[in-house]
Order: structure tokens, then C-alpha cells, then sequence
């Protein structure tokens, strides 16, 4: 008898976010964009995080970044986390900084300020992350 396949942990379906959702199903990266002050913002929000305003639009965004900061994480927290893998924050070029993995290379290339960008991977059966790749 095979065992089940481990579950990831599954993200929150908020109403705010699901435009963002929407576009990681379409190979998409969404940001909220300020109408007031034209700042970006990550994670969605119902006001802007830089001058409260309340006119947010949705945007497609580049997903480029740079790495920021990051950690190889060498022992996964259960089966669905085969290690190694890294976790990242990434400064995108429209301005927020973002928490995600950094997939499809040797974790000892990752480097800080290495450029970056987004990809998109199913997340269990329901869901698709944002995930970013090294650039050459």
C-alpha cells in the first residue's frame, strides 16, 4: 500500500488576494498599485501601505528582483519539504520585497544581490506560487 503524498501547507484564501492568485493560475505576477502615490505593494492589502490611500489597482509586474537575503534550509520541516531548498527575499524592480523560494539551481550559487526571476509552480492540487530563478 503506497502512503499518501505529504501535504504542503496551504496559503490563506482572502477576497484581497485572489486577483493575485488569479494571475499566479496564468503565469502571472500581480501587484496592487497605489493610485494616489503609485507605489507597489506585496502582500495585497485593502489601503496602501505607504499613504493609506484606498484607490488600489492590480498590475502585471516584470518579476524581476534581486535576492535580498537567504537561507539554504537543510533539513525540511516534514516529507513535503524535501531539503535542500531556499527561502529568499527578493527586492522586486517595482519596489516591494517578496518571501519565495529560489528553485532549479545548486543552492550554493545563490548569492545576495544575484538577479532573479519569478516562475510559477503548483502548490498541492489547488495552488500556484510564485517561485524565481537565477539569471544568468
Amino acid at each position: 500500500m503506497n502512503a499518501p503524498d505529504p501535504a504542503k501547507i496551504k496559503p490563506t484564501a482572502s477576497e484581497v488576494a485572489r486577483v493575485f492568485r488569479e494571475g499566479c493560475q496564468a503565469g502571472e505576477l500581480r501587484l496592487q498599485q497605489c493610485a494616489s502615490c503609485d507605489l507597489y505593494q506585496f502582500y495585497p492589502r485593502i489601503i496602501c501601505s505607504h499613504c493609506n490611500a484606498h484607490e488600489l489597482h492590480w498590475k502585471a509586474v516584470s518579476g524581476r528582483g534581486k535576492i535580498a537575503s537567504y537561507t539554504v534550509v537543510r533539513r525540511g520541516i516534514s516529507p513535503a519539504y524535501p531539503a535542500p531548498y531556499v527561502v529568499a527575499l527578493i527586492d522586486l524592480e517595482e519596489g516591494p520585497r517578496m518571501m519565495s523560494n529560489v528553485v532549479e539551481c545548486d543552492p550554493e550559487q545563490v548569492r545576495v544581490g544575484h538577479p532573479v526571476q519569478a516562475t510559477f509552480e503548483p502548490w498541492g492540487a489547488e495552488h500556484v506560487l510564485p517561485v524565481f530563478t537565477l539569471v544568468q
